[in-house]
């Protein structure tokens, strides 16, 4: 399947100055480790391929809001630490990533060497796009490479700025994987296409729904956001959390399922509980009704019998969000059952969004999933039709 860009082995990066932009955005821990690597390693065939083609590799990332300023404690030095423990070489962190500090640190790099730069945030002209700060960025190396596919929907100077500037441009491994797999759900056979959507809010989805409403055989709908879609559908959702504003959306949305003969499944029953916290008394519902003083925190097991029914001879499945707040383990019964069923499935499953990817780890089950996106609000834009302005940055004419 053909991507829209050059990717990294199509370029001629043998001994030049490689710019690979990457999305080392990873959690720490209170001590100020890297608390998962996952995303690191997610762009390691990439960072291997440029140094054993003698790429002087450059690495650009951001990490955390630091909103502009340098905040010490969203330092990439751990990631530096990290990755060189990862890869048995020297990772040199760059004391800032513009300046002449820096381009002399990159001028000192040797054939296989790398040199990660400094939080990328720790200057609003990043998030600004300015064009100055871009430029300076881009002079930095001869090949750019974007590998951070969570950050292509971003219109950011390292993402879309740094390319118009840069002759020699692609997208690495990862980005490449990510295009052909969500471009596989675009083309999906519709007939058995299951859409799961959670998490909390309907303004979130709107746009993917509304997109794959003509696709979509089936959507399943968990999360806070079924609150919303239910009180739109007449229903006593209790305290639970709800956009008050979209109920007009969520009407349309349920109208289009009519129109398009999608089957809309909403919760049939709720585990719920008085509040949000650990130590909370939590029941069961008999139905869909909430009671005035509990709020939804998770799908009940008559939901989870039905979806996972709808999931069983499903041959394309596409999910983002959790079913309920699952941090919590007495509310995380209905996330972990729905990843266990999107694993059983014989179809092709992708996941994307954060919480739904850690959802499918420490289920157990992430070996059996076909595609785990890098990138929950790229994904999710991707398959609304979207211009990513990270990928459009990458495509010449």
């Amino acid at each position: 399947m053909a991507v829209p860009f050059k990717t990294i082995d199509q370029l001629p990066i043998d001994g030049k100055r490689v710019l690979l932009r990457v999305d080392f955005n990873v959690p720490l821990t209170p001590e100020g480790n890297v608390a998962d690597d996952s995303r690191v390693r997610m762009s390691l065939p990439t960072i291997r391929h440029a140094l054993k083609r003698g790429g002087r590799l450059i690495l650009m990332s951001h990490l955390g809001r630091p909103k502009g300023k340098v905040v010490p404690a969203l330092s990439l030095r751990p990631v530096a630490e990290r990755l060189s423990e990862i890869l048995e070489r020297p990772v040199s962190l760059a004391p800032d990533c513009v300046g002449p500090e820096v381009k002399k640190a990159v001028a000192s790099l040797g054939e296989g060497e790398i040199l990660l730069l400094e939080n990328l945030r720790f200057h609003k002209e990043e998030t600004d796009n300015d064009p100055a700060f871009a430029r300076a960025l881009a002079a930095l190396g001869e090949v750019y490479v974007d590998d951070a596919f969570g950050a292509v929907h971003r219109a950011h100077a390292s993402v879309a700025g740094v390319p118009t500037h840069v002759n020699l441009k692609g997208g690495g491994f990862l980005l490449r994987k990510e295009v052909e797999a969500l471009t596989r759900v675009l083309e999906a056979d519709t007939e058995k296409f299951v859409l799961i959507l959670g998490g909390a809010k309907v303004s979130d989805k709107l746009g993917v729904l509304l997109s794959l409403m003509d696709k979509a055989h089936t959507v399943l709908v968990g999360g806070a956001m079924a609150y919303t879609f239910l009180k739109a559908r007449g229903v006593d959702v209790g305290s639970s959390r709800v956009e008050e504003g979209t109920f007009g959306d969520a009407e349309a949305v349920l109208k289009k399922a009519e129109a398009t003969k999608t089957a809309f499944h909403l919760p049939v029953d709720h585990v719920v509980a008085p509040e949000i916290s650990e130590t909370a008394p939590h029941q069961t519902t008999d139905n869909a009704t909430i009671p005035t003083s509990f709020m939804g925190v998770d799908i009940g097991p008559q939901t989870v019998s039905a979806y996972a029914r709808q999931l069983r001879d499903a041959t394309m499945i596409f999910w983002n969000g959790p079913m309920g707040v699952f941090e919590i383990p007495a509310f995380a019964n209905g996330t972990f059952e729905i990843a266990r069923a999107v694993a059983g499935s014989p179809g092709e499953s992708y996941v994307g969004g954060g919480d739904s990817i850690r959802a499918i780890h420490e289920s157990g089950v992430a070996d059996q999933i076909t595609h785990i996106s890098s990138g929950g609000g790229a994904s999710l834009e991707f398959l609304e039709g979207k211009p990513l302005p990270g990928i459009e940055a990458l495509i010449t004419a």
